[in-house]
Order: structure tokens, then sequence, then C-alpha cells
């Protein structure tokens, strides 16, 4: 993985390709590279770092043409390098791009050296192309040549793929890995997100597994799995260039920090109806399904696991219904039990998360009848694949740690709360005063975003540190979780949480003036546990952070700083306290001179397993 761009035209298309990979850098990478035919020769630049260096090299030497493929990659076989960035080529007459990875790359690999074949890189992407160039060999047609080239590759994979013998065609594949095709007057293109094609298009085809695309300029021919000719439909996309745009931020995290208030309100529009939460939201089957269930189990990776960790509290305490949590990515390797009329909740911000989408999978084998998915992107594959669907309505989220995405999605979940809880044991009057709070989040989130300068005066006890600690109890043990994930992937700094009681089996040992301790302590029933746990920081020489609701008495210590976060309910104040979480981590990355929107390692959207 990670970005794929492709376009072909009555036009240069170079231009297109670029601005592609610049729309699609959000999702992290380490080289990035492209190709065209021109004058039936394959044209190929390629260079290690961001695309900037790509397009500097370009100026230098240019290429052009109106048919072309373009990649960024995030490094899974091969050292980051010039050589291992994509497009990958055979004989100067086929050339690919790739996202997704090829399990059976070594048995390929292996019979293609004994064929003659030169590997010119570390990657699995290169046995693609020289899979097709030897099925090109033998039947002299480029579709039926890629038709049998992927019938021979396990795993998951998008492709991209030009060759000199047919100019005027682009093909592309999807097995696992998303990519949708854009279309244009005369033009057809490529990508793995929307985004990337948004200013030369906002009409999309989106394309399920097994597809292969054969693209003209003025035409798209789609086979399916079956190697039949099939039509799927063209869709208006609503997203617009503009909405992928910092504007007067610094940074997208910052910019998605704030469009949280908007975000919360654009979740909530329109799925009340005289403060009555409507079932239909989920779908048009949501009453049956719902009144089936008789436990929950959600699936999730990340940040999205963090919500549900949230969600598993507020189901089993408010709504009294069992629920169970599982990391998607070990679900289907440790033979799971479900228990009967379960209900799946999917939890992604992307909805092409590949360990999501293979838990899922598996636990619809296991017998789970019932499928629910609670997703930011519309025509995603868990969309595709769930019986019901809630979206979280957060808009582009370029960053790579997420923020408005997490938090609309505990939004969702809390809905998900009110609807089943009315199967179970959520009274009309909590069912009431949930959804009047719910209604007030927008403006608790506006109060936590006016301490922004109090907390980037905060990070500055940051600067030379390299661990920390996040406490919390209840439903805020998870926020706890989601704060140490925010300071770890943007700033490098070793994170972790804990349950606070759980201070004194192991953690204290960790305790002195150089480990700062985040707390998050809401007024709730758990308060004076809370408080306990943070003396025994305290007597130990720890240097306490305290996000601390405003109507609570500080603590007297020298070496307790509070900050006091505006009151909220008990129900959404897992929601509220995520925010100075978010804006800490922000202000100690860009302290640290951290690239805070694309860290290093990783990818926003992670297609493979």
């Amino acid at each position: 993985m990670c970005g794929i761009v492709g376009g072909i035209a009555q036009r240069n298309v170079v231009p297109i390709l670029l601005e592609g990979l610049k729309r699609l850098e959000y999702r992290g990478y380490d080289s990035a590279g492209l190709a065209v035919i021109h004058n039936n020769e394959i044209y190929r630049k390629r260079e290690l770092g961001k695309v900037k260096g790509l397009e500097d090299l370009l100026k230098v030497d240019p290429i052009s043409g109106t048919i072309g493929i373009a990649h960024t990659r995030w490094a899974t076989h091969g050292v980051p390098s010039t050589a291992n960035a994509h497009p990958h080529t055979c004989r100067n007459r086929v050339t690919v791009v790739h996202n997704g990875i090829i399990e059976n790359h070594e048995q390929l690999r292996s019979q293609q050296i004994l064929d003659g074949y030169k590997f010119t890189s570390q990657t699995d992407t290169e046995v693609i192309v020289h899979q097709i160039f030897d099925a090109l060999e033998s039947t002299g047609d480029f579709v039926t040549a890629v038709k049998q080239a992927t019938a021979k590759l396990q795993g998951a994979f998008a492709l991209g793929i030009m060759c000199t013998d047919q100019p005027d065609t682009l093909i592309a594949c999807r097995q696992g890995s998303p990519l949708v095709i854009g279309v244009g007057i005369g033009e057809h293109f490529i990508a793995s997100d929307v985004a990337a094609l948004l200013p030369v298009t906002q009409r999309f085809i989106f394309l399920e597994d097994g597809d292969m695309a054969v693209l003209h300029t003025n035409e798209a021919i789609i086979y399916d799995k079956d190697d039949k000719i099939v039509n799927r439909p063209i869709k208006e996309s609503q997203m617009t260039a503009e909405a992928a745009e910092k504007g007067e931020y610094r940074h997208y995290m910052l910019k998605e920090i704030y469009e949280q208030p908007f975000a919360i309100s654009q979740t909530l529009e329109g799925r009340f109806i005289n403060d009555r939460l409507q079932e239909n939201a989920f779908g048009h089957n949501a009453k049956a399904i719902f009144d089936g269930t008789k436990a929950i189990l959600i699936l999730a990776c990340g940040t999205s696991y963090h919500a549900g960790l949230v969600a598993r509290y507020w189901l089993e305490e408010l709504a009294r219904v069992p629920c169970s949590i599982e990391v998607a990515s070990e679900f289907r390797y440790r033979n799971p039990v479900l228990a009967a009329d379960t209900l799946v909740v999917t939890i992604s911000q992307s909805g092409e998360t590949a360990d999501t989408l293979a838990a899922l999978h598996e636990a619809k084998k296991l017998g789970a009848k019932y499928s629910l998915t609670i997703c930011n992107v519309p025509e995603s594959s868990l969309v595709r694949e769930s019986d019901l669907v809630l979206m979280t309505r957060a808009g582009p989220e370029i960053g790579v740690a997420s923020t408005k995405a997490f938090t609309t999605q505990l939004v969702t979940l809390m809905l998900l709360v009110i609807a089943i809880g009315r199967r179970f044991q959520l009274s009309d009057a909590m069912e009431k005063k949930l959804t009047s709070e719910l209604f007030t989040l927008p403006g608790k989130v506006e109060k936590v975003l006016r301490l922004d300068n109090q907390i980037k005066a905060l990070s500055e006890q940051f600067a030379d540190k390299e661990h920390a600690l996040f406490l919390g109890r209840g439903t805020h043990y998870p926020i706890a979780m989601e704060g140490a994930l925010k300071l770890k992937e943007i700033s490098y700094i070793h994170a972790e949480a804990y349950p606070a009681g759980e201070l004194k089996h192991g953690p204290l040992a960790l305790i002195d003036a150089d480990m700062p301790v985040i707390t998050v302590a809401p007024n709730n029933s758990l308060l004076e546990k809370l408080k306990s746990n943070m003396q025994e920081v305290s007597a130990r020489g720890g240097q306490l952070i305290v996000f601390m609701d405003e109507t609570l008495s500080p603590v007297a210590e020298s070496n307790i700083q509070i900050i006091k976060i505006p009151q909220v309910d008990n129900e959404i104040s897992p929601i509220v306290y995520t925010v100075p979480l978010q804006l800490l981590s922000y202000h100690v990355a860009v302290l640290k001179g951290t690239d805070v929107d694309q860290p290093r390692n990783l990818a926003k959207s992670v297609t493979v397993e």
C-alpha cells in the first residue's frame, strides 16, 4: 500500500497524477512514483521521500502522456528505497502499481527466477508485473493476460496496469483493497480514494471485490469475479475538493479537532423526530434486527477499538445488554465462539480496514446473523457488507491521528445504546436524559476548545520527556488509552494507559519526577477511588497532570497540575474529555517538531493485515 492514482484522457495526465498523489499524502507513505506511456514507450520516475521530491524531479526532467499510473508506497515488503518504489515494470512493456499484499509472492518469485525473470526490488509487487508479462507472451492479449495473471495471485490487491501493446487501455483490478473509478468527459481515472480525484470529477464508480475494469477514454468495461460484464452505478460525490484543504490551520489534525462541534451536530442531524431517536437511521430493517438481538460483539482496531471499549461500558451499564469487544486482528485467529442472536458491530473510519473486514467475514462464517457497521465513508467495503449502517458524518479526516472520527463514533455508539436499550433495561427517563445530553455535546466541546492556549502552555513540560502514563477509571480508561495512543503516534513519546486501580500492581515502579502522569478525572462515582490512586503517584514524587471537572475542589499539591474541564453529565463525559487529550498530543508533537499529519511508519487507511 498506500495510494493509487491513474488516468487515461485526451490531455496530459501527469499534473492530475501529481495532484492526486498530494491528496493521498495523508494516508502515510515513504516514496512516490509515476509512469506514463508516450510514443509506445514507458517513461517512469520514482523518488524516495515526499511527493514534493517527485515533483521537483519532474521539473528537471519532465515527462508527459495521456495515460499514466502513480503511487505513494508504505513499505510492507522491502525497505523504503527508490528501487522498491512503484510503479514496477517488466522489460519496458508492462507497468503496475499495487496496494495490498501478495501472500504467495515467494512461490511466484521462485518460479519466475527459474523462468529467467530478473528482479530489481524486494517487493511482492514485482511478481505481479512479471506474471502479467508472462501471460502476455503466451496470449498476446493485454486483457486476457491480466485475467490469467491475477487468477494466480493470493492475497489482497488493488492494481493499476498499463501495457505498451495497448497504449489506449488502462486496467484496474480490485481484490480486498479499495479502488474507485472517476468518470469524466472523454476520460477515466482510478484512485484508492475519492479525495484524490475531486479536482477532476465528482462522478465515481465503486469497484467491488473481484472486479476488473478495462478503461478507455470514452468507455469503462467492468468484469465481475465470474468474468461477466456488469454495470456498476455511477454515484455523485457530495465531497468537495475544498473540504480536504487545511484552510487557516497549520495542520489538518488541528483543523479536524476544531471541526468536532460541527461534526457531532451533523452526526445527530435528522436522526431524531420530536427528540426521539428514529431506528430507521440504522437501516430499513433495523427494528427486526434489534428485536432479535440478544448480545453484541464489537470488532475494531486502533482508535475505533477504544470507541468500542467505551461502548461496552455504556451497553452493559445503561442498556444491560451483554457486550464483548475484540481486537479485530486477533478475532479470526483464536477460534472464537459466538452467542446465539449476536449483533456484530464493526467500527472503522475508512470502512476498508483489512483486519476488521476479515473479522466480519469470520463472524459470518461462525453463524452471525446480524451485522452493523459504524463508518465515515459511504460505499466502503464494510458499509456494503453489513446489514445495518450508521454513518458518522465526520467529513474528510486527513490527519493520520484520528480525532473527529473518534468523537463521532462515540456519538453513534450512544445512539446504538439507546436503540438497543429500548429492548432491554434502558428506561424512558434515561433515554430522554441521554438524548438531551447528546444535544448539548457540540456546545460542551466548544467550551473545551477554549482551553487550547492553556493546554499549549502545558505541553511545554513535555519538551524533554520520553515517557508518559495515562490513567482513567470506568468509561474513562479507554479515553486514557486513546490519549496515550495519540501522544505516542504523533510525538513519538512512549505512552501507556492503565486503569488507575492497576497502578499498585506494577506501574508504580515507573513513577519518578521524569514520568508525567496524565489523569482523566470527571465528577463520577469513581472519583474518590481515583483520588486515592492520584495520591499514590504524588507520594512517590510523580508529576500529575489532571483534567478535572471544574466543580471539584483542586488538590493542593505542588506536583499536581489541574486543568479544569467544563461540567458535563457523566454519560457523555468520555466524549468531552477526549478533546483536551487530543489538543495536548497535538501541541506536544508540534513542540517536538514531528510530522503531525503524517507520522513516521503509519498509514491512515490500513488495507493490509
